[in-house]
Formats: structure tokens, C-alpha cells, sequence
């Protein structure tokens, strides 16, 4: 009998241990995510001031008129040397030198330093380029940089009789010598005088005039005001910028040399680049 329930023992035992185990799979399922790709765009600031100005003399050139204040800012005092040492009067320079040099962004400008449309002509020994104006290829003067473009236009004008009945106007009347410039044979355009006295009244160019003279000076109401001129300025504070004079700023803000150096308690009238002054 023992034997028996032994046997039967083993054989349960055997079939437990011989049978089929059953194996699940299992697999651990990666979560998928989906990127998303933001584009992100810097807002674009809004341009002030940013009205166009065509000029067309020795080629037509289209820039933003603070491209025009820059150029002002640029050779103004250039200009006024000028208005002072030959009797051309600063706005009359300076409105020449936008329109026949596109602001210095003319083609003629760019490649010559040539601002103001002055060609060859006889007697010339200086470096030449040729360009399109009345005729094909026409010879105009080549400089090393644009000074020397200034001072051969005040050369030019008080060195040839045609132009000698300009220096017995006023040097504060632009509207005379812009006609008289005309008359005398400097460009063939009928609208130039138009054009320079144009120029002069929209960017307050006889301001310059009347710094040299020692004039007061009265802007023009609709004139298009300069994107930066009051950046310079904080509150009563001025910072001086490259180039400008204890008179000039002094005209700027309507008071005199010696309020201003009582202001800033100086000695004389040296400036420095940067340094601020009491305006107010």
C-alpha cells in the first residue's frame, strides 16, 4: 500500500515538473512625442522719419532723407569754412553738394569723390572718370575724398569770371544765388534753382548762413525735422558732437558764447568730443 501512494506520489510529481509552461511577453512601449517647431520672428522696429528724397543731376539716386541729415551733419562745417574763407554762402554749398552727389550716395560720388558735378575742362591735370551726364562718357575730376571736392568747388566758382556777378548778392540771400548759378551756366537743368532752394528750405539749410553771419536764425515750420538732433540732447544737457564750437552750439540754442561758459563755468572755448554742456 505504501508503495502504491509512493508510486502514485511520483507520477503526480513527474506530470507537475514535465508540463508546458506558458511565457508572456511583454514589451515596455517608448511614449512618442511630437516636437513642435515654433518660429519665432524679432519684431521689425518701426522706421521714423523715413520719407524718400530723389535727386537727379549726374545720375538719379533715391536714399531716405536722414541719409540726407547725416550728409548735412557730415560736411556742414566744411561748408561754413568755405562760406567764410570765399563767400559761397553754406547753404548754397550744401545743397549743391546733396543734389550733384545724391547725398553722397551718387554713382559719380561713390566712384570719384566728385560732389558736386564738376567736370574736367580745359586745364585739368588732375585723375579723371568717365561718366553719362549731357552726352555719353563725359570727363569729370576724380579726388582722393570728398574735402578736396569742396574746396575745388569754391576754387571753381571764384576763379571764373562767369560766376563773379554771385559774389556781389547777398550771402544770405540762397534764393538769388540759386537762380544766379543757373544763369551764369553751372547746369543746363531749368529747375536747378528750384531744386537748391528746395533743399535748403526743407533741411533748414540756411541755418548755417546765419551761424557764419552771425544772423538770427528763423527755421521754416514745414521743414523736415532731423531723426536724431534731440538724441544729443537730455534735459538741460548737450553732449558736444565731432566738429561743433562754442559759437555754433550757442546759435543752436539761442544764447550767447559767455552765458554758455558761465553756464559750464569754462575758461575758454576749447570742446571736447562728448563732453556735456548746461543749454538751459
Amino acid at each position: 500500500m505504501i508503495k502504491k501512494i509512493a508510486c502514485l506520489f511520483i507520477i503526480i510529481l513527474f506530470i507537475s515538473c514535465g508540463g508546458s509552461k506558458k511565457y508572456v511577453s511583454t514589451s515596455k512601449k517608448k511614449p512618442t512625442t511630437t516636437k513642435r517647431t515654433v518660429k519665432t520672428t524679432k519684431p521689425t522696429a518701426k522706421p521714423v522719419n523715413r520719407e524718400t528724397e530723389t535727386m537727379v543731376s549726374t545720375s538719379k539716386t533715391t536714399v531716405y532723407t536722414d541719409v540726407v541729415f547725416d550728409y548735412v551733419n557730415e560736411f556742414k562745417n566744411i561748408a561754413k569754412s568755405n562760406m567764410k574763407d570765399y563767400g559761397i554762402p553754406a547753404s548754397i554749398i550744401l545743397a549743391q553738394g546733396i543734389l550733384e552727389s545724391g547725398a553722397g550716395r551718387g554713382d559719380l560720388a561713390k566712384r570719384s569723390n566728385n560732389h558736386f558735378g564738376i567736370k574736367c575742362h580745359t586745364g585739368w591735370e588732375g585723375e579723371k572718370v568717365y561718366h553719362d551726364d549731357d552726352a555719353a562718357q563725359e570727363c569729370f575730376r576724380k579726388y582722393n575724398d570728398p574735402a578736396e571736392s569742396y574746396k575745388d568747388h569754391a576754387l571753381f566758382l571764384t576763379g571764373r569770371s562767369r560766376y563773379s556777378s554771385l559774389f556781389k548778392l547777398g550771402k544770405d540771400d540762397y534764393e538769388a544765388w540759386a537762380k544766379g548759378l543757373r544763369k551764369a551756366g553751372y547746369a543746363t537743368d531749368p529747375r536747378y534753382p528750384e531744386k537748391l532752394i528746395s533743399y535748403i528750405e526743407k533741411y533748414n539749410l540756411h541755418q548755417y548762413d546765419s551761424e557764419v553771419l552771425g544772423n538770427k536764425y528763423t527755421p521754416f515750420d514745414n521743414a523736415t525735422r532731423p531723426i536724431a538732433v534731440e538724441s544729443h540732447q537730455v534735459g538741460n544737457l548737450y553732449e558736444v558732437q565731432k566738429g561743433e564750437t562754442l559759437y555754433a552750439i550757442s546759435k543752436k540754442f539761442n544764447i550767447s558764447v559767455e552765458d554758455l561758459k558761465k553756464k559750464n563755468d569754462l575758461k575758454d572755448n576749447t570742446l571736447s568730443i562728448g563732453q556735456r554742456l548746461i543749454v538751459k
